[in-house]
């Protein structure tokens, strides 16, 4: 079920939001490259936007704009502007890769993980960033933290949500000293507009049924609704969970996560060659054609290989359920 936790997190999580969600991440970076624009340009004053001071030097006069073209689209910046002299943040341009590269991993990271002013700290330490005290440090780990948390319990007012897929990341963490196992609950769906979307991430100490049941019960309490299928490893727990919080939904084996666990019934000389014969299913045109060749495959596989020949054959219903929908759909499920 769960994501093999050699997984970078930051990286596993960058991928998601860009593919589900740009406008989130392209939203959070904008953000935090603000919040250290206004750090640094509050250095250069001599004192805090707004804040009276004897060690005042300079102050600010509004803004200009400049697009800053990242791998979650373009970002529109508010570079600050001082009354004397002027200000450009020289890790916009002399580490423009870099900089964006760390932005992007202390905004994943702080969403996956929670917000801390020592990731702050660091992305400041990496992008050579001088005269930013503890205090803003910690300010601007607040603005992100402020930021995460509104995502994270947001209304889900984009549905009704067709089709949500559940699965789990394995990561290491440090929590009292210690390094242990935590689980990374994360939920996908299409929303009204055709869009995936990440509805919801949510560390639990373990992968349970009462992890999931808690998860998913929070995504029903957003607004979650409108779901006519669930994608999702065959984990019972989950799969519990999943009908209970949402009994109006049919259930589909993430064909992915049940090949895994097929391939275990045969020898490893033939998994290339079984595996291949299971994707035949899918490819098939029409619903017909599908159950057509989930029993042509069942057939090929009784000779030799009994056992796997049993697993299909029980698994008939959850891998095919996706052919009750229309066919254009079934490449997006």
């Amino acid at each position: 079920m769960a994501v093999n936790n050699s997984v970078d997190p930051a990286a596993w999580l960058t991928e998601q939001i860009e593919h589900g969600d740009s406008d989130l991440l392209r939203s959070m970076v904008k953000t935090m490259a603000e919040a250290l624009m206004s750090a640094e340009a509050d250095g250069l004053c001599g004192a805090d936007y707004r804040t009276r001071s004897d060690e005042r030097t300079n102050r600010r006069n509004g803004y200009r704009s400049r697009d800053w073209d990242t791998r979650a689209g373009t970002v529109e910046l508010a570079i600050p502007k001082l009354r004397s002299g002027s200000y450009f943040p020289d890790w916009l341009l002399e580490r423009r890769r870099r900089a964006e590269q760390a932005l992007i991993s202390v905004v994943a990271t702080s969403y996956l993980l929670g917000v801390s002013t020592r990731r702050v700290d660091k992305l400041v330490e990496q992008l050579g960033i001088k005269n930013i005290s503890k205090s803003q440090v910690s300010e601007m780990a607040k603005v992100l933290d402020a930021q995460v948390e509104a995502f994270r319990t947001r209304a889900l007012d984009a549905g009704p949500y067709a089709f949500v897929w559940l699965d789990a990341l394995t990561q290491k963490v440090r929590e009292g000293g210690r390094i242990i196992n935590v689980h990374v609950l994360v939920a996908t769906a299409v929303n009204a507009n055709g869009n995936r979307e990440i509805l919801g991430l949510e560390v639990s100490s373990s992968e349970d049924g009462a992890g999931w049941l808690a998860f998913l019960r929070g995504l029903v309490a957003r607004g979650l609704s409108g779901v006519q299928l669930v994608i999702s490893d065959a984990h019972a727990g989950l799969v519990g969970a999943i009908g209970a919080t949402l009994p109006g939904a049919s259930w589909q084996r993430c064909r992915t996560h049940y090949l895994r666990n097929l391939l275990t019934t045969v020898p490893k000389s033939a998994q290339p060659w079984v595996a291949t014969l299971v994707r035949t299913i899918f490819d098939q045109p029409t619903t017909e054609q599908v159950r057509t060749q989930h029993t042509w495959v069942i057939d090929a596989l009784e000779a030799k290989y009994p056992a796997a020949c049993e697993h299909l054959d029980a698994a008939r219903d959850e891998l095919l359920a996706f052919t009750a929908f229309p066919r254009e759909v079934w490449k997006q499920i």
